[in-house]
This record gives structure tokens, C-alpha cells and sequence, in this order.
């Protein structure tokens, strides 16, 4: 399995430049190979992104609409917040600013798995592979 942060699911929706050669590869893989996954705080940010007028969707499409596209076009798993994941994310591990990407990261050192992710400060974070 694979992390996908939520920049990296809207690069690959809409802006694949923004995304370095091996985010993109990984991409590509893990939907091949059905492996990708989000967490489910991902959809929040995009519908927050979406109402605060940040994020610019192609003509007559809801945000609804547009995520389950991500979703379906990646094969994305959407994965709960569960309780191991909540108190991973407020355990102080994650140094973050950001509860959404405290949350993200939890959700791939939880998982095991490797986190598609630009983030400097995730980067940063023992025992999170990240893959940028």
C-alpha cells in the first residue's frame, strides 16, 4: 500500500508537472497495481478547498463529483481515521502544524506504508517513508 497526501492526488488530477518524476512513477505503479490509498481527511481538505473558491474544478462538475473521479481514476482506498491512527497524530511524533497532515502521516506510519508527499516536515518524521 501506498499514501497518497492530498497534493499529491490533486497534482496528479490536474497539475502532473508539479510532481516530481519519482511521485508520478509511484502513481502510476500503485494504480496499476492497486495499491493506492488516501486518508479519509484527504476529501475534507479538497471540499474545503473547493468552498474557499482555492481550488478551480473543470466547468459543471460538483466537488462531489470531482473526488469520486480522483478516486475511481487512481483506485484509491479511502482509509478511516481510527483510534490508533487519532492517537498517533497527537502523540507529539508527527511535529506538525497541520492536524490534516498530522493525520495523513499517522495514517501511513499506522498503515506500514510509504507517503507520496512534498512535505518538508513529514519528510522529516523518523520512521515515515516518504517518497517525493
Amino acid at each position: 500500500m501506498i499514501i497518497c497526501d492530498t497534493h499529491a492526488l490533486l497534482f496528479w488530477a490536474d497539475r502532473r508537472e508539479r510532481l516530481s518524476a519519482t511521485a508520478l512513477t509511484a502513481l502510476e505503479d500503485g494504480r496499476t497495481a492497486g495499491t493506492l490509498a488516501c486518508s479519509d481527511i484527504s476529501l475534507r481538505e479538497i471540499a474545503m478547498l473547493c468552498r474557499k473558491g482555492r481550488l478551480a474544478l473543470p466547468a459543471g462538475t460538483a466537488p462531489a463529483d470531482y473526488m469520486d473521479l480522483i478516486v475511481q481514476a487512481l483506485g484509491l482506498a479511502v482509509l478511516p481515521i481510527t483510534p490508533l491512527i487519532a492517537a498517533r497524530a497527537e502523540s507529539g511524533v508527527i511535529p506538525h502544524g497541520d492536524p490534516a497532515d498530522r493525520l495523513i502521516g499517522a495514517t501511513a506510519l499506522v498503515q506500514g506504508a510509504p507517503l507520496i508527499t512534498v512535505d518538508k516536515q513529514l519528510h522529516a518524521v523518523p520512521g515515515l517513508r516518504c517518497i517525493w
